[in-house]
């Protein structure tokens, strides 16, 4: 049989902030001169986002004395406190959304036989996946995996790493969590590069179970029928994701919504090959001109985006969680039927593809 998504769950943290404010927060920056925030201005208002949640309480006006100083200056802490923070605040986010996905599927936790854990925004030992087997009570001698730094794109390898496992051991239940907390490493800047990231990053965990099998629970989800995996012709230096002294450093240029734009029809149609295209997809919205390149170079009718639109505008750009936000979405809406397509675009430029289907 193949594999199926059955449940998808998600978790936001609790700190949200609106677009204008956090806009307001960075023009307001001391070091941001005319120029600067003029770029600021363009990049947050044209963003398509309205909402983003952070794990810092300081970018909704909490001064923690870390990031925020009493004043409203964003401070500059070094990786390692980054990441220190990324240590605490990652695994109880990252079990929210999976004890969501485990409640919607109607499945125990001791039916869970593999986990794949997706972070890109921090790192340690033992990692989520160790943490998420202690926090869920899951047995002790469940399979892990961690797919790390990959990239906004990561949630659909993981996802064909999940289907693989399925249909090679029928019994199997995969708990897929992507967890990234990309407000760790907000900076004050100028660089027009820099500041697009912070426009859009935002932070949130989501959880996908995933088998092949008849198990106790929900018999419909989504069909998993095949993946695909593509490299642009150009966009290495364009999207990129380094580590620093002060954080993790993301290189996001003016230049990928128009690579996208350029290559996005020739990925797809050796996709899709001789299948139809699909009437929805599921986008991961690196930001609102990237699905405007998508929809036009594809010729989609505005309506096949629309759950792409509604998480970008809701919860801005998760790096690789944003993608299950979405399929959640149309995994819960009755309307929804016949095939979807997925496409997520990482560092590289790696355009990574999914075609699935919904079963009631």
């Amino acid at each position: 049989m193949p594999a199926r998504i059955i449940s998808i769950g998600t978790a936001l943290p609790e700190t949200s902030a609106p677009q204008p404010d956090l806009r307001a927060f960075f023009a307001g920056q001391p070091g941001a001169d005319r120029l600067t925030r003029r770029l600021i201005g363009g990049a947050f208002d044209a963003s398509g986002i309205e909402t983003r949640h952070t794990v810092l309480e300081g970018l909704a006006g909490s001064p923690d004395g870390v990031f925020i100083a009493e004043d409203g200056t964003l401070l500059s802490p070094t990786t390692g406190v980054r990441n220190d923070l990324y240590r605490s605040a990652a695994p109880p986010l990252a079990a929210t959304a999976a004890r969501d996905a485990l409640t919607r599927g109607a499945v125990a936790a001791d039916q869970i036989t593999h986990v794949i854990t997706v972070s890109c925004t921090g790192f340690f030992a033992p990692g989520l996946d160790y943490h998420l087997v202690r926090d869920l009570g899951l047995s002790e001698d469940v399979e892990r995996t961690h797919l790390g730094f990959m990239g906004c794109s990561a949630a659909l390898p993981a996802l064909r790493l999940a289907s693989q496992i399925a249909e090679g051991r029928p019994r199997a239940v995969v708990l897929v969590v992507c967890l990234e907390l990309c407000s760790l490493h907000v900076r004050e800047t100028s660089d027009p590069e820099q500041v697009v990231a912070a426009s859009v990053f935002a932070d949130g965990a989501a959880a996908a179970l995933v088998t092949a099998g008849d198990i106790p629970g929900d018999p419909g989800g989504l069909v998993l029928d095949r993946f695909a995996t593509a490299l642009t012709r150009e966009g290495e230096s364009d999207m990129s994701w380094t580590i620093g002294d002060h954080g993790f450093q993301m290189t996001l240029s003016a230049e990928v919504p128009r690579i996208i734009g350029r290559e996005i029809r020739d990925a797809v149609d050796r996709f899709l090959g001789d299948d139809p295209p699909p009437g929805i997809w599921a986008v991961h919205p690196g930001g609102r001109s990237v699905l405007d390149r998508v929809e036009t170079g594809l010729g989609l009718e505005p309506a096949a985006l629309h759950a792409s639109r509604a998480v970008l505008r809701d919860c801005g750009n998760m790096s690789s969680a944003t993608i299950l936000f979405i399929l959640r979405r149309l995994l819960e809406d009755p309307a929804v039927e016949g095939p979807i397509a997925a496409l997520a675009f990482g560092p590289g430029l790696t355009v990574e593809s999914a075609l699935m289907h919904r079963k009631r």
